[in-house]
């Protein structure tokens, strides 16, 4: 008896042994992963950092220059009065859509010069793409493919990155949707005051696309009334109270009761129907329901948000600008905004490709909400090439999230060695020293670049008509490309890039009989004067211009050179200056 109470007790002991040092493995299993996945989240920041730092652009952009002199004049004076233009010669009326960033970069400009824009630019470009990472992570939960998708969607969309507004509300963006999935998720506080707080920095980032901002929303909205009235069941519902409506006016005791046998036939259906979209939602077959009433808060904030675009100095063009923009004809004229074409934009075409392959043919599940937002930004980047950055911001991460189903699903292991590899010294040394490699060789012909490129924008010719003509008299036609380095200058223009400004929509009034904005169309006849759709002379003289520069290799130039009532003032390599005549 005594020696099997001691087998017993010997038995515990080792029972409890085994227990402890699975405890004890469990902990150091966590302990290690914990571990992997702090030093693999460093080495794919380091790693993305030095990527989008390498693809930032060196010389400057056209808009970057009206935003320099544009934060100039709002740094001298404040923004007490932000309706007028100050920098053509056209006294126009002008709505300020991002004087706050045109603030900031001067400000980084005035203290650090164009070295300070550049840097600037490579410090925004590594904060968007570690918050595309973020997204990609919070989305997939697979930080490998997150990395690898992070690299691809910044290669996408590196030639939008630029020294503008846009590059700013990217960010943004990015943060607007990772701060509603984990408000969905968590319900924390935090989350929605950041939901509040994003629309007022764009409403004076960058009013242009305030719209957008709410547009994000509208696939996790959607997605929650489309479930809700799923769970509704109208159809039944509906039927259901017809026959009660029946069943009281009938009058025969045998009509009712053959209507309270109907009404419990619909009864057991609805409850079939439920049965079964539980069954649906809980093992779906490619797409992804749920029922958040989380949402019904995050309607409330999107109405609080709306209210922020009134917080902006300049006005209330948060909510007119963009309007105005689409009622135009300019998006019909600048490349940005033109419709897509596939052959033009092979990233764009592969990525669409690869999104078919991975839903068709793998046995992977999408989101409903994921679905909307791919679908939808699908759609706007077919409308306007531009939003291809948007396409690959967010729909980055939801191919993440696919890619990661699909490698839980069909090798997990894989994925987890790769990670092991890289978190080791060994494997994060040879990845980091891989990607400096191949960051350096990119890098290397943007460093050997001008700040401004004398081909593309007068600098010689604006440094002589500073010195040899009276800048505040005369009325200087230019080209729509380089007007922005004019003004940049303080040389009055005749058009530049705030493509707005220039038109109907914003500088005329709006005709209730004829349901069209009358004014000038500046944008318009600047484009057509140099493409010489129209009589150049009588546009000349309608303006009163009395001094024209062109490029070179203008055709106008050529003609210019030729004709009586126009003398060549001078020229250099790249652009042409003429007196006109004034008879």
């Amino acid at each position: 008896m005594e020696s099997n109470n001691e087998k017993n007790i010997e038995e515990s002991r080792k029972d409890q042994m085994i227990d402890t040092k699975k405890i004890e493995d469990n902990k150091n299993e966590i302990k290690e992963s914990k571990r992997q996945s702090i030093i693999f989240t460093a080495i794919a920041i380091i790693c993305i950092t030095i990527f989008s730092v390498a693809i930032a652009p060196k010389t400057l952009q056209n808009d970057t220059y009206y935003t320099i002199a544009i934060g100039e004049y709002i740094y001298n004076n404040g923004v007490s009065d932000l309706t007028t233009d100050l920098f053509s010669w056209h006294e126009l009326p002008y709505t300020y859509p991002h004087w706050l960033y045109d603030l900031g970069i001067f400000m980084i400009y005035n203290s650090f010069g164009q070295a300070g824009i550049y840097a600037s630019t490579m410090i925004l470009s590594a904060i968007l793409g570690i918050s595309v990472y973020i997204l990609a992570c919070k989305k997939s939960k697979n930080r490998v493919v997150s990395f690898i998708v992070t690299i691809g969607s910044m290669y996408v969309v590196k030639s939008f990155i630029a020294a503008r507004a846009q590059l700013v509300t990217f960010i943004l963006f990015t943060w607007t949707v990772f701060s509603i999935e984990k408000f969905l998720e968590t319900k924390q506080k935090r989350y929605a005051i950041l939901l509040i707080i994003i629309p007022l920095l764009i409403a004076n980032l960058h009013c242009a696309v305030f719209p957008f901002y709410f547009v994000l929303f509208l696939p996790y909205i959607a997605e929650y009334l489309l479930v809700v009235l799923e769970d509704w069941i109208l159809d039944l519902r509906l039927y259901k109270q017809i026959l009660k409506i029946r069943k009281k006016m009938a009058r025969k005791e045998n009509v009712k009761e053959r209507y309270n046998q109907k009404i419990e036939k619909v009864q057991f259906s609805i409850s079939e129907r439920k049965r079964k979209i539980q069954i649906l939602r809980e093992k779906p077959y490619k797409i992804i329901t749920t029922k958040n009433h989380v949402v019904l808060l995050l309607i409330s904030i999107l109405a609080i948000a709306a209210l922020t675009g009134f917080l902006n100095p300049a006005g209330n063009g948060a909510y007119t600008y963009l309007y105005k923009i689409m009622k135009g004809n300019t998006t019909y004229s600048i490349n940005e905004h033109l419709p897509l074409t596939l052959v033009e934009n092979t990233e764009f075409a592969i990525s669409i490709v690869i999104f078919l392959i991975v839903l068709i043919f793998t046995d992977t599940k999408i989101k409903l909400s994921d679905l909307f937002m791919l679908a939808g930004i699908t759609f706007l980047s077919f409308k306007s090439r531009r939003q291809v950055s948007m396409f690959a911001i967010f729909c980055g991460p939801i191919l993440a999230t696919l890619i990661a189903q699909m490698v839980a699903k069909y090798d997990k292991d894989t994925f987890k060695k790769l990670e092991r590899m890289a978190t080791g010294w060994f494997g994060a040394t040879v990845i980091i020293c891989l990607c400096i490699i191949g960051c350096t060789k990119i890098i290397k012909p943007t460093l050997k670049s001008d700040y401004i490129d004398k081909s593309s924008y007068p600098v010689d010719a604006a440094d002589w008509i500073l010195s040899n003509l009276d800048v505040e008299n005369i009325r200087l036609y230019n080209e729509y490309n380089y007007g922005s380095y004019l003004l940049f200058r303080g040389i009055p223009v005749f058009i530049d890039s705030r493509c707005d400004l220039y038109s109907t929509e914003f500088n005329g009034t709006y005709n209730e009989e004829t349901k069209k904005y009358d004014g000038r169309d500046i944008f318009s006849d600047a484009l057509d004067i140099a493409g010489l759709a129209l009589n150049y002379k009588d546009k000349f003289e309608e303006y009163g211009v009395t001094h024209v520069i062109l490029y070179e290799n203008a055709k106008l130039a050529m003609i210019l050179e030729d004709d009586s009532d126009y003398n060549m003032i001078y020229s250099d390599d790249y652009f042409k200056v003429f007196e006109r005549l004034v008879k």
